[in-house]
């Protein structure tokens, strides 16, 4: 098992930023991704970000050019610097980990954006 514990959200307002730390325990040997999901209200959760063991990363559209992902694989961390946020960045953000075919996801941390 991984447990993944986030940390950094809050309130900002619009054009702020922001930078989301998740730390990974466990049974970490093997973990080949990590990254961020997000679920506004109402909505489904969708893929922010996610960065692979060897450096490689994605990106959702919407985030593109103003979030940036890194991942430290020595302990077992991964970040999301948020910068120019937007009202509709809000929502809960989750840290997720990919390990042996599993996902395993974080208590999720809440973002809001104030306009």
């Amino acid at each position: 098992q991984v447990q993944l514990v986030e940390s950094g959200g809050g309130l900002v307002e619009a054009g702020g930023s922001l930078r989301l730390s998740c730390a990974a325990s466990g049974s970490t040997y093997g973990i080949s991704t990590m990254g961020w999901y997000r679920q506004a209200p109402g909505k489904q959760r969708e893929l922010v970000a996610r960065v692979s063991s060897g450096g490689s990363t994605n990106y959702a559209d919407s985030v593109k050019g103003r979030f940036a992902i890194s991942g430290d694989s020595a302990r077992n961390s991964v970040y999301l610097e948020m910068n120019s946020l937007k009202p509709e960045d809000t929502a809960i953000y989750y840290c997720i980990a990919w390990r042996s075919g599993n996902m395993y996801w974080g208590q999720g941390t809440q973002v809001n954006v104030s306009s």
